[in-house]
């Protein structure tokens, strides 16, 4: 091989290591798992583990290997089965009736994935897929992205679904439990300033970002202040007994009607005694230096203006972050549940919890769409939902950035998503 060829093939080496490791990942994530509680959906918004393990397949499948000269599918009929909302590539089964996919089975999935695998990882090694040109090399870099975010998604929904069990059983009962004390609450101030905002348009640039990250542009930020760290366990306890659950002064009107319907009185997964929680190694005391975890935005919105503030706007909160090392408690620590941070000034922000912002999730001016079936990835999700940033303990490493655009209705609970305040300045 000479130099040039080497030259070329190393990039798709690189690739194909990367690709490896995502993909044994999800397969680490999923293998504490019996094939029965694999198929299990809680919910609409869930989706079950072997759904996950098939669509991140179908993706690569759908979106690289289809354009392989004489590629044969592994199966037709499962482009209807494991395609999520592509309604560019055609029908799909639907989206609460995923835990009634019984047949294929887990195995016959797992077989697909493999085939898969071999697939790319044959073509990426022997410098095959290339000769595609850069659109499926970069379907393929997204697909990645794409499987990093269903492998948080696969813990989520399983934690839900087992907790929905009257048995309520750990996903793992490894995990460690890691109590630390939380440093004391600060805020930093920031003055008011023209500030840029969102990422280089990829694949233009090298450095990968979503559709919706792009493209920069400058923002009025008001001055304000912003909170050290996330609420702790033991700071939002403080609101719960002092009734904010029976107080519908401090909720906006649709989550107080939420809140009411559902008897909501304290966090999802919290026991009912405030003094224990649910987690995936199963039920542990509630750590009060901890990061409070899965609220909704209504729960969040509530406790900050308890508490006299409110929440950052998603451009305040990427002000802060973009001067801080990408540093967290991320899935790869292998914890799975946030724990409290040391230091002091800015910290936390990334990982331990999705931060909920007071941010409407909608376009940057000049956004665009990635091109062709992939437009359907982002924009057309840019209603009545709302912005989170920072990424989770469920989360994998190196995943996210300050620019990062996470985004859930209103009502999600089952995220692990928590608050960060922040305040108006004069």
């Amino acid at each position: 091989m000479d130099s040039a060829t080497l030259a070329v093939a190393a990039p798709q080496r690189e690739l194909a290591a990367r690709f490896a490791h995502v993909r044994g990942r999800s397969q680490q994530l999923a293998a504490p798992l019996s094939a029965e509680d694999a198929m299990l959906q809680s919910m609409d918004d869930a989706s079950p583990a072997k759904w996950h393990l098939a669509h991140t397949t179908w993706f690569f499948e759908r979106f690289v290997l289809a354009s392989v000269p004489g590629h044969t599918p592994w199966d037709p009929a499962w482009d209807f089965l494991f395609n999520s909302y592509y309604k560019s590539l055609g029908p799909a089964h639907a989206r609460p009736r995923r835990g009634l996919l019984s047949r294929p089975s887990l195995q016959q999935v797992r077989d697909y994935r493999r085939h898969v695998d071999e697939q790319v990882l044959a073509r990426l090694v022997d410098g095959d897929l290339g000769e595609l040109g850069e659109e499926a090399l970069q379907h393929l870099q997204l697909g990645l992205q794409h499987e990093q975010q269903h492998q948080e998604l696969l813990l989520t929904d399983i934690k839900h679904a087992l907790w929905c069990n009257p048995l309520q059983p750990a996903y793992r009962e490894d995990l460690a439990a890691i109590n630390s004390v939380a440093s004391a609450q600060g805020w930093v101030a920031q003055d008011e300033r023209i500030i840029t905002v969102g990422a280089a348009r990829w694949p233009q640039h090298a450095a990968f970002a979503y559709d919706n990250e792009s493209p920069p542009h400058r923002v009025l930020m008001p001055a304000h202040a912003i909170a050290e760290r996330p609420l702790s366990n033991g700071e939002y306890r403080v609101f719960v007994d002092a009734g904010g659950y029976r107080d519908p002064r401090w909720w906006l009107s649709e989550g107080w009607a939420l809140c009411e319907t559902e008897g909501w009185q304290h966090p999802l997964y919290w026991h009912d005694d405030l003094q224990r929680e649910y987690t995936l190694g199963g039920w542990r005391a509630l750590d009060p230096h901890a990061p409070v975890c899965h609220l909704s935005y209504y729960e969040a919105d509530a406790c900050a203006r308890w508490h006299g503030a409110r929440l950052p706007t998603e451009f305040e909160w990427e002000a802060a972050a973009a001067t801080q090392p990408l540093n967290g408690h991320f899935a790869d620590d292998d914890q799975l549940h946030p724990h409290a941070g040391q230091g002091s000034g800015l910290r936390q922000l990334f990982g331990d919890v999705w931060e909920w912002t007071c941010s409407a999730y909608g376009a940057y001016p000049g956004f665009q769409p990635f091109g062709g079936n992939l437009g359907e990835y982002n924009g057309k999700f840019m209603c009545g939902q709302w912005v989170l940033r920072g990424g989770s303990c469920a989360t994998p490493r190196g995943h996210v950035r300050s620019s990062y655009r996470n985004f859930f209705m209103p009502p999600a609970r089952w995220q692990f998503s928590g608050v960060r305040l922040a305040r108006d300045l004069p």
